[in-house]
């Protein structure tokens, strides 16, 4: 089934949504305002990609926060599937926190 674009606005929407549910257990604010979150593609099928780093390579969480926004992201209403790519280039750092988080952490 191919959704329209209106229909995949909705589900990006709701996949931000939950997004912002998901937090680095050392810094208390959620991946996607910390910046952790490069990029979310969605298919007119609804086959979602999305890329994202760590906040370091050897993040304790490393191996069950990307599983997490796996198992969230899937749980959004009409998502077919979820293929998350895990990378470290551009590296992270805390210049791609929103001005909320930012804010909350006290770099502002």
């Amino acid at each position: 089934m191919k959704f329209t674009d209106d229909q995949i606005a909705d589900i990006g929407e709701e996949i931000i949504k939950v997004l912002k549910t998901v937090y680095d257990p050392e810094i208390p604010v959620d991946i996607y305002e910390l910046g952790l979150v490069y990029d979310v593609q969605i298919s007119d099928d609804a086959d979602v990609k999305i890329i994202m780093t760590l906040t370091t390579p050897n993040c304790p969480v490393a191996e069950t926060l990307p599983q997490e926004v796996k198992d969230k992201v899937a749980e959004v209403e009409n998502v077919k599937s979820v293929d998350l790519e895990l990378t470290f280039e551009p590296s992270w750092n805390k210049e791609m926190m929103s001005e909320e988080a930012k804010f909350e952490l006290g770099f502002l």
